[in-house]
């Protein structure tokens, strides 16, 4: 009997083991080019282009990010996409929550396949939006403009409407009850009740949200065609066709471009894994 709990307690050991190996070798493998990116930001050219390649830093330079804020209005192109994705972010936060509150605990006529046309435009490809939304920027006017980078963008709100009404379909209705008995309006249940409880889906959803208005680069290439109208994405593909020469200077706009993200995500990333988790169970 001792000797088969042995045997198990091996085999157990062996596949913990191997599943901490797999998963240190995958973290690795991932974080490879970004210490990659960072550890050349910081050489000399010289260093550079040494053979063979290196990851050891022998004389270590900020010569390049000096370089990239002279020759280059980084901090222009910083609070483009600072201020596009936190629009964007801050709007279809809210828009998405009081959305999701309305198709969860409101009866109205329509309202399920309301629901689901939302859920069939999921299924277009984005693609498919570009020049039908090109033609109505340009005939608005907001080509170039802040308009027309951040409210198109405010339309593409159906994942979030879905995310929010799965989890607050699963809140019970005796709360919402009593607080409309304690004299609430709507828009107060919403704020006191509602909006507390859903924190976990909200964080994650302006997480993804701002990520992905970060990165955006196709929309901007088609509506943007002046230098302190660009966004971070526009810049770098601009500095790599410029600079591209300069591999330090490029890699040190990678790094300021992916710095923002990485920080939100370490310092946000429980919310997404709870986010995530609590949606997938309820609804």
């Amino acid at each position: 009997m001792a000797a088969h709990d042995i045997g198990i307690r091996k085999d157990s050991f062996t596949i913990k083991a191997f599943i901490y190996v797999f998963l240190i070798a995958g973290a690795v493998t991932m974080a490879l080019p970004y210490v990659w990116m960072f550890v050349t930001s910081i050489k000399p050219l010289q260093e550079i282009q040494a053979y063979p390649p290196s990851f050891i830093v022998k004389n270590p330079t900020l010569e390049p990010y000096k370089d990239l804020f002279r020759m280059v209005p980084m901090i222009r192109y910083l609070f483009n996409s600072l201020f596009v994705a936190g629009s964007i972010t801050l709007f279809n936060v809210f828009a998405t929550s009081l959305a999701g509150y309305a198709f969860a605990k409101h009866k109205f006529w329509g309202r399920d396949k309301i629901f689901f046309i939302f859920l069939g435009s999921l299924m277009i490809p984005w693609q498919v939006n570009i020049i039908p939304g090109f033609v109505i920027v340009k005939n608005l006017g907001w080509l170039n403009t802040y308009r027309g980078l951040i409210i198109p963008a405010m339309a593409w709100c159906a994942f979030g409407i879905f995310l929010n009404r799965q989890y607050i379909y699963s809140i019970p209705d005796d709360l919402i009850d009593a607080a409309r008995i304690d004299g609430c309006s709507e828009f107060m249940i919403y704020r006191k009740v509602i909006l507390p409880l859903i924190k976990p889906v909200v964080a994650t959803l302006a997480i993804f949200t701002f990520l992905q208005q970060w990165n955006n680069f196709v929309w901007p290439l088609v509506i943007i065609h002046t230098s302190n109208m660009r966004t971070i994405p526009l810049a770098l593909a601009v500095l790599t066709g410029q600079f591209g020469a300069n591999f330090a200077m490029v890699m040190a706009g990678a790094v300021i471009a992916t710095l923002p993200m990485l920080v939100v995500y370490l310092l946000f990333q429980k919310y997404i894994i709870k986010g995530i988790a609590m949606t997938g169970v309820k609804g």
